[in-house]
């Protein structure tokens, strides 16, 4: 029998692999379509907005990378326990999307000294503005990002972490005790520790 869910995505861990450890996190099989650069123009004009990733259900297709991990962590019981815990957890996945669009720009900027500049903010400014915030989070919640115990917020992060070690070019994890610990925590997860050896290798 077919999985029940196929998330398509492009050739890279990005904005899908936290949802990839969610489903994995939960046993959930899923079907984990990788579309190569350019296979992309065909498909784009087939999804919602013209953005990847979709889920696909009972025949239904749902885009937003955020919705779509939300929804899985639902089902897999890493969300809150009612409307403020959900809150909570919430406020730290936004505050983990600021990070990331405020470094994507380095990635499309095309003249080099622009580019040289952007890294030196990102490096020097965004990441260890938000890091330093985040590690003491984790400290005052029991080594968790939320609520003082696993959710998928802890796993968003996790999965996220090579994205951080791309865009300052270097482990800036190892300078936060507390984040270190939590990624080591869910990285030693049996099913995300079998999928973190076993998933393909990718640039991004």
């Amino acid at each position: 029998m077919a999985p029940a869910y196929k998330l398509t995505y492009f050739n890279g861990r990005g904005a899908a692999e936290p949802i990839r450890f969610l489903f994995k996190y939960g046993n959930i099989d899923f079907e984990d379509v990788r579309v190569e650069q350019d296979q992309w123009p065909q498909l784009k004009e087939k999804t919602p907005f013209g953005q990847l990733p979709v889920l696909e259900h009972n025949g239904k297709q749902i885009n937003q990378s955020v919705s779509i991990a939300r929804y899985v962590a639902k089902q897999v019981k890493l969300a809150g326990k009612d409307d403020w815990e959900n809150l909570e957890i919430d406020a730290i996945i936004d505050t983990l999307c600021d990070i990331r669009a405020k470094c994507a720009p380095i990635f499309y900027e095309k003249d080099e000294e622009k580019k040289k500049a952007l890294k030196e903010t990102v490096l020097n400014e965004t990441i260890p503005y938000y890091l330093t915030r985040l590690d003491a989070i984790v400290q005052k919640n029991k080594g968790h990002l939320a609520l003082g115990r696993l959710t998928w917020a802890d796993l968003y992060f996790s999965s996220s972490v090579p994205s951080y070690t791309s865009f300052a070019e270097s482990d800036v994890i190892s300078k936060y005790p507390n984040l270190k610990a939590l990624q080591d925590k869910v990285y030693a997860i049996p099913a995300i520790k079998t999928w973190i050896a076993t998933r393909a290798k990718t640039e991004f």
